[in-house]
Order: C-alpha cells, then structure tokens, then sequence
C-alpha cells in the first residue's frame, strides 16, 4: 500500500494472514473504534491539563513555556521518529508506548516548576510524532483494505473513519474539562469578582489582555491540593489508555500482508530522506501555511482565549465548561462535516470554515467582554469547534490522498507544521495583547486559504488533462497525437 501497494489477498492466503472477508469489515471499524476511545481517554488528561496551563501556572509564562516546549519536541520527533519507530516497534506498539512518554509531563503539574516540565514537556513531544503518524497509518492502511472487501472507494472510507476517530476523540475535550470544572470551579467565579472589579472586566480581559502584565491581577492562583486531585485522575486516564490498544487492537499484521511502507528496507538515512523530500515538494510547501495556521488556531483559543475572556471575566473554574462546549461541538463537526464531503466536496467546507472563523476572530476584536456575558462564549465555543472540526478532518485527509504511498512521510509532515503553529502561539502568547495575535491568526489563515485553494486546482487541472489523454485513447504521447490530428486537417 505505501509505495504504491495494497494488501494482497492471495499473499494472505500463501502466508497465512487472515483472508479479508466480508465479516473482516466489522473487525476493522471495532479496531479504529478502540483506538479512537483510547485516544480520547489518554487526550482527556493531556487536553484537560493543557486548557489550564495559561490559567494555573500563568506565572512567569510556565504554562505556556511548557507547551511551547511539547511542540519544539514534537517538530524534532516529527522529522526523526515516526518511520524508524513504526518500523521498530509496528503501529500497534508506537502507538501503545507513546502514550507512556506523556505521564512524567502529568505528574510534574504536582511540582511545577521549569526544571520540572520542561524537561517532562520535551518528553511529550518526542512521543507525538509516533504515536499521531501511526495512528494515521493505522487507519489509512485498514481503509485500503476494507475498500478491497467493500467496494467503496478507499478515499471515501477514508475520510468516514478519520471523522469517526475525530467525533471520539473530540469529546476528551468534554470529559476532561468537566473533570476539571468539577474540581476547580467551587467558590472560583467568586474569588475572580473579588480579584477583578467588574468596573475593571472590560479594561483588563478581553482583546486588551495582556498575560506577562495582567495575569497576576485577573487570575487567582488554585489550591495544590485540587491540582493533586487532577493530576491523579489524568494520570490514571493516560495509563487506562496504553491498555486499551495493547490488549484490544489487532496488530496491523493482519492487514498489511505485502505492504512495502514509507520505511521498508530503508537505511537510518534513507528513512530520515522519506520525510524530509516531502518537505520540499510544491504540494507541500503551498500547504504549509494552512497547516501552522490549524496549531496556531487551536493553541489560541486553548490558551489565549480561556485566558483573556473566559478565566479573566467569569473565573478559571469556568474554563472547562466552555472548553467542554468546544469539544462536543468539535466532535459533531466531524461526523457531519465527513458526510457533507460526500455531497459537496472539501472546497466548499473549507470555504464555510474561512467564513465562521473570520466572524469569530472579528467577534474577539471588538467585543467589549462584561462579567455577565459567559452565554457569548458558548456561543463562540460552539462555532469555533464546528470550523475546527473541518480543518482537521478535511487537510488532515487530503494529505493521506495526496502523497499515496508515502503516508508515514506525509501525515508526519502535517503534524510537523501543526506542532510549528502551536509553538508560534505559545511563544506569543505572553507578550502581545490578544488583539495582536488575533490579527496574526486572520493573516495566516488568509494565505493558508490561499495555499491550500493553489494546490486544489493544481490537482484539478492535473486531473482533468489525465482525463482529456485518456478519453484520445493512449496512456503517453497524447499531446502530439493531438497535435498531429490538427495539422492534417
């Protein structure tokens, strides 16, 4: 399948693999299920813990400086690790032991304190690459082959199972904000009026807000002993899940019977050149600004927005609630927007993503934030996940159908420059006002837009000329042949 190959049925039979069956269709949706609860439970801890550190360790910019940190990893592992780990280890493990290298980043929220999650963060990303590149191996692999014993087109199967592992794995998003909600939140909304004057809301929060100068006078510091109790359920969730796919997922074995992949065969060095010529490809490179613009959008209304809107005006207890919105709205996004795509296509979806997110980074510019005004930041969580939602699933699923063959190289690229956006967000955040980074966010997402539009035709125009050579009945030389008919008349 990668380099060109599907799973081969009659290697199947010859090397006794499992022979795909009609009843091999359900196997395989229970596999990109399990993997998607497991992904889901392990990202209620990781995603929970995120949303708050611009909240509880505002300090100094440490929680921001951590996640910066998660993502410089995750770039460096992006480029290094995913093939050569997949390789090792096969999707099942990378997958399962990945989601071990994001626990000491957990566990130091019980000390934190640079020397501790920095280190811890770094550790984090250097499992992202891995487990997020074999996942999406994982699934585009069992696409191909369920396409064999369906006949629905692999693309199509493609873009269904990604929303459906995004509709689960979006709601981490509300469990575990509710876990921290549900902790955080007692006497939290009080403290904050107490902390900030309502007469003061709309000077300090909002797109005025600053974090390096406002954060110690809008954000109240959280009891240790809540963050303890956080920290130990997250801990617990992240532990369930590298259970879940080592006992429940089928090795992909089973489904990759002849498959030469992105890193058969392959030297160190060689397997290294794979990512890095997919680096410099047209496609990729026009791609590259919508793919930063998707970390950057993320990172900022985990961060920036919970900071400035949500915890400076109606308290950090607040945070999860709407983070939770967020993430139920996400996961809906994702398996309407899968359908839609069957109907009309990603070039409209993406075009009514451009549109909501330009409302909503309007919405953050001049909006005047009142203490009372918590119903309006539902209302943007709510749209801001369904745009979400069509950026992941829709780019995330191009990249798979536009490097076929090199899937490893390609998906690791796409979280490669997701990770380059969330470091960009984080490294901001404490020193520009939100009206600062929201103006950043239009640009990129105008010439992201822009890109991403440049490579569709492209492939169109590509598409339509392959069509045009194949309707003059020949495979090579069809331009001349053309050519030849219109000079003898």
């Amino acid at each position: 399948m990668c380099e060109g190959k599907k799973p081969s049925i009659e290697k199947a039979e010859k090397g006794k693999e499992v022979l795909p069956k009609p009843g091999e269709t359900w196997r395989i949706v229970k596999n990109v299920v399990i993997i998607s609860v497991a992904f889901m439970l392990h990202f209620t801890a990781y995603s929970g813990a995120a949303n708050l550190q611009s909240s509880i360790n505002a300090e100094a910019g440490l929680g921001t400086a951590s996640l910066a940190a998660v993502y410089a990893g995750l770039i460096f592992s992006n480029i290094f690790l995913p093939v050569p780990v997949i390789k090792w280890m096969g999707t099942k493990w990378a997958m399962s032991l990945s989601f071990i290298t994001y626990m000491p980043y957990m566990a130091a929220q019980l000390w934190p304190r640079f020397y501790t999650m920095i280190p811890a963060a770094l550790m984090v990303g250097l499992g992202g690459g891995p487990l997020w590149c074999s996942k999406c191996t994982y699934i585009f692999v069992v696409s191909e082959v369920h396409s064999k014993i369906s006949n629905i087109p692999a693309e199509a199967l493609l873009v269904r199972f990604l929303g459906l592992f995004f509709m689960i794995f979006q709601m981490n998003q509300v469990w575990g904000n509710l876990i921290s909600s549900l902790v955080l939140s007692s006497s939290d909304n009080a403290a904050a009026v107490t902390a900030v004057n309502e007469t003061m809301i709309p000077v300090l929060c909002g797109a005025n807000f600053l974090p390096s100068a406002d954060a110690g006078e809008a954000l109240q510091a959280q009891p240790q002993a809540k963050i303890q109790t956080i920290a130990g359920i997250y801990l617990a969730c992240m532990a369930g899940a590298a259970l879940i796919v080592a006992v429940g997922v089928d090795s992909m074995k089973r489904y990759d019977s002849g498959r030469s992949g992105s890193g058969e065969g392959k030297s160190g060095l060689e397997l290294l050149a794979v990512t890095l010529r997919l680096l410099v490809e047209p496609n990729q490179l026009l791609l590259i600004i919508i793919n930063v613009f998707i970390g950057m959008q993320q990172a900022f209304f985990g961060a920036d927005f919970t900071a400035s809107f949500v915890s400076c005006a109606i308290g950090t207890g607040t945070v999860g609630f709407v983070m939770m919105v967020f993430g139920l709205s996400d996961a809906i996004g994702c398996v309407v927007t899968g359908y839609l795509a069957k109907i009309s296509g990603r070039m409209p979806l993406i075009i009514g993503a451009t549109i909501v997110h330009t409302g909503l980074l309007a919405t953050l510019l001049w909006w005047k934030v009142q203490a009372g005004s918590g119903y309006v930041m539902y209302a943007i969580a709510v749209l801001w996940g369904l745009a979400d939602s069509v950026w992941m699933v829709q780019i995330n699923a191009y990249y798979g159908i536009l490097f076929p063959g090199r899937e490893e190289a390609a998906f690791s690229n796409f979280r490669l420059w997701e990770s380059v956006g969330y470091i960009i967000a984080y490294i901001i955040s404490p020193y520009l006002r939100t009206s600062a980074k929201t103006w950043l966010l239009f640009a990129m997402m105008v010439v992201g837009v822009a890109g991403y539009f440049t490579v569709e035709c492209k492939e169109r125009k590509a598409q339509n000329k392959l069509l045009e050579k194949e309707k003059l009945g020949c495979e090579k030389g069809c331009d001349n042949i053309a050519f030849q008919s219109i000079e003898r008349f």
